[in-house]
Formats: structure tokens, C-alpha cells, sequence
């Protein structure tokens, strides 16, 4: 795939991270990658943001570009409200996924939150960018107790917008997993109705000693660049 959508079941699940190691596999596999970041809140003009964050963990050459930021750490809409800075258009984003598709073997773009968070005062969400651009997505889950239920309303609200789910990847796979958690890993693939795809490790940010590619490369699945094997790994966990 050469445009990919990475979106969360909610915010602090993992998207940041698993944008990451999508492009860590790219790059390690001779693709050029950019990724975008549409809208970054709750840094300041000069804090790094989530697109600083893949290259400091990709280590290597790519494309990064935001297209707004906004000081609080809010929902873009009203993050941009609040701010009294513009909100960003779907002409301003459909322009800048146009120039990174064409000059990039794969382009990442992370929403902020949710599929649904509005960006705009019109209602402009992370689903209506992905229409707009005829472009897949890879749904980033939590773990534990809760999971099943929001990434059954995710996969749901993309099926109803006609827009295609690569599959999920658990973002922040625990040391210590509980029963519930083990319990999700045969459950999360039917409550998507797609594959999962992987499971990155709580320290996968911070593993010392551990270059980030090949980490990502044993928490992701073959069809996104990795050797994660998904039945393996369940039953390895099995309850």
C-alpha cells in the first residue's frame, strides 16, 4: 500500500508509536516514507511533536509534515477554537497527501484520537480526510477490559463510510498481561471484522539497547513489514 491512514480507538493508545515502526519497516526496506500529521495538539510552537517522535524512533531519512498545531491539548476543533488559529481544511490536506503520494513509495498519516474527532467547526474528521483520498486504514487498539467495544463502534463507523480496515494493531501490549487482555487477542479480529496485525510492547519506546527497527519488525505482522506471527503470539498468551 502506498497511503495509509493510522487512527486510534482513542487518544494515548499506541498510534504515535505504531507510525513508527510502519515507517521504521518502510525505510529499513528501501521505501521513501513521509509521514503526516494533520493536526498536532497540546504542544507549544517549539515542543517537538508527534511526527518529530517517528523520526527521533525511525532514526533515519523521511518526510515529516504537520499541517496545524494548536498549544492546547485539546480536540483539534476546539483546541483551534480556543486558540483563535485557523482550523485545517480538507483542500489543505488533500493538496499535501497529493504531493507526498507522488513523491514517496508510502505516506503515514496519523489522525489525532478517534476516526470521529472533528477538526473543524463544519465537522471535518479523520474519516472524511481518508474518503477524500481513497486511502486504507490501520486501526490502532488498547489491550485490556473496554477494547472489543470501541474498536467494534471504530470498525463499524468505517464500514458505514465505505472505507476499508487493513486490520488492528494493539498499541501497548503489557509485561504482564491480564486475563481479559489474553482473552482479546482471539476476540479483537472478530469484533474489527479484519485481522490483527500486531502488538507492539509497553516499552517499545524505550527499550534500551534494542535498535527500534527490529522491534518493530517482531510486533508487526507480514503485511506490514514485519515476522509477527498472529497465532504464535495467542498461543503463547493462551488464557
Amino acid at each position: 500500500m502506498s497511503l495509509l491512514f493510522v487512527t486510534g480507538t482513542g487518544t494515548e493508545v499506541g498510534k504515535t508509536a505504531v507510525t513508527a515502526a510502519l515507517a521504521a519497516l518502510a525505510v529499513r526496506a528501501g521505501r521513501s516514507t513521509a509521514v503526516l500529521k494533520p493536526g498536532q495538539t497540546g504542544v507549544s510552537a517549539t515542543e517537538p511533536g508527534d511526527a518529530e517522535e517517528v523520526a527521533r524512533l525511525v532514526g533515519a531519512s523521511l518526510t515529516t509534515r504537520e499541517l496545524a498545531r494548536y498549544p492546547e491539548p485539546l480536540a483539534p476543533e476546539t483546541a483551534a477554537r480556543r486558540s483563535g488559529l485557523p482550523f485545517l481544511t480538507l483542500d489543505q490536506f488533500t493538496h499535501a497527501v497529493g504531493e507526498l503520494t507522488e513523491r514517496h513509495d508510502i505516506t503515514l498519516v496519523e489522525g489525532a484520537g478517534g476516526l470521529l474527532v472533528r477538526y473543524d467547526h463544519q465537522g471535518l474528521t479523520l474519516a472524511d480526510m481518508a474518503a477524500a483520498v481513497e486511502a486504507e486504514v490501520l486501526l490502532v487498539a488498547t489491550a485490556g477490559l473496554g477494547t472489543l467495544n470501541a474498536t467494534t463502534l471504530t470498525a463499524e463507523a468505517l464500514r458505514a463510510r465505505g472505507l476499508r480496515l487493513a486490520g488492528v494493531v494493539i498499541g501497548c501490549w503489557p509485561a504482564e498481561p491480564d486475563l481479559a487482555t489474553r482473552c482479546n487477542l482471539a476476540d479483537l479480529p472478530t469484533a474489527a471484522g479484519a485481522p490483527l496485525l500486531g502488538a507492539l510492547p509497553a516499552a517499545a519506546t524505550a527499550t534500551p539497547g534494542v535498535p527500534f527497527a527490529d522491534l518493530a519488525a517482531a510486533a508487526l505482522a507480514p503485511a506490514l513489514g514485519g515476522h509477527w506471527d498472529a497465532d504464535a503470539f495467542a498461543a503463547a498468551h493462551r488464557p
